[in-house]
């Protein structure tokens, strides 16, 4: 990594725990050493704060409800909403439209969409020797990711020995099961696979009134630009199509043909695989793509960092996980 201008690390918490996920520390043009924060809690006040906490999307294993508090946060203007909504505290940092930059202490950032959730940010910059320094965040579509020489991102399902990790979403069993029920309800996450139900029943023709619990319901209106008719609970007429929590299926009237949008077999009604992830293969030919000298693999906790590292290395890219980063800085960085 020195060699590439740059050190990953794991920052420690008071007491003596490492915080979630890591940071990445390196120089500007004119020398000046910066610190950018991924997806982690903040710093408490009285410490050293790093330049930059950037917040991939608002889902809760990105810590952002715990970064939107400081004013040196960054997302985009959506996930800043989203985490808002979520969390009902008012960001504090600075956003941007995806697509857009900023700039930090001279450090041009720029912003790319991964499709994972509405206002999902993928980051890039460049440090003081060039190297081109890029943090997907967890990804669905990496078509728009920009070449890079250092990769940080995910492995949700980066196992290749795990067959769960091999999958395509099931469009066609999505728009059956909407265009064949007159009355229907689909269980989806409220930030993210809600928006998503939205988007494919709109793609697939239907125009109707779309009913969704609160919480679904307002981040859906916020987030997503061409949601068309959206509702409360039996706020609408006729024979009702609704998106609610997977736990809420039971709440709902028991005539009514219930289904899940996940790649989980645990739940009582009938899944449809539908994923905000790129599988094995997709996370695999999105590193070959991308090409970079070093992948560092910092998403999620337990094994698949690990595994999709291995896997990595075995086919001929340098790449680590995340539990084999530790907190010790090299003095070249201090």
């Amino acid at each position: 990594m020195v060699d590439l201008g740059i050190m990953v690390f794991r920052q420690k918490n008071v007491n003596g725990s490492f915080k979630p996920h890591l940071s990445v520390k390196f120089r500007s043009d004119e020398g000046e050493l910066l610190t950018f924060s991924i997806d982690t809690t903040r710093t408490p006040a009285k410490y050293p704060q790093p330049d930059a906490y950037l917040i991939t999307h608002a889902h809760s294993d990105h810590n952002g409800k715990s970064a939107m508090l400081s004013d040196r946060a960054i997302c985009s203007d959506k996930t800043a909403r989203a985490l808002e909504i979520r969390h009902d505290k008012t960001y504090k940092g600075r956003t941007m439209e995806l697509g857009a930059s900023t700039e930090v202490n001279g450090v041009k950032v720029s912003t790319y969409p991964n499709f994972h959730t509405a206002g999902s940010t993928a980051f890039y910059w460049e440090n003081d020797v060039g190297t081109r320094i890029l943090v997907t965040g967890d990804v669905k579509d990496a078509s728009q990711l920009p070449d890079c020489d250092v990769l940080i991102t995910e492995a949700n399902y980066g196992d290749p020995g795990d067959t769960t990790c091999y999958f395509d979403d099931d469009i066609q069993g999505f728009t059956n099961a909407l265009q064949d029920n007159a009355c229907v309800a689909f269980g989806a996450y409220a930030f993210g696979k809600a928006q998503r139900a939205v988007e494919l029943m709109r793609s697939c023709g239907y125009n109707g009134a779309v009913e969704m619990e609160e919480k679904s319901l307002q981040l859906t209106r916020c987030l997503l630009d061409d949601a068309g008719d959206l509702a409360g609970i039996g706020e609408s007429c006729g024979d009702p199509v609704c998106v609610v929590p997977p736990w809420d299926l039971d709440k709902l009237p028991s005539g009514m043909t219930k289904y899940v949008m996940t790649g989980r077999s645990d739940y009582r009604y009938p899944a449809i695989q539908i994923s905000d992830h790129l599988d094995a293969r997709g996370l695999t030919d999105m590193v070959r793509e991308l090409d970079p000298e070093l992948t560092v693999v910092y998403h999620p906790g337990g094994h698949r960092p690990g595994r999709f590292a291995s896997h990595l290395n075995s086919g001929g890219f340098n790449a680590i996980a995340i539990d084999r980063i530790s907190n010790v800085l090299s003095n070249e960085f201090i």
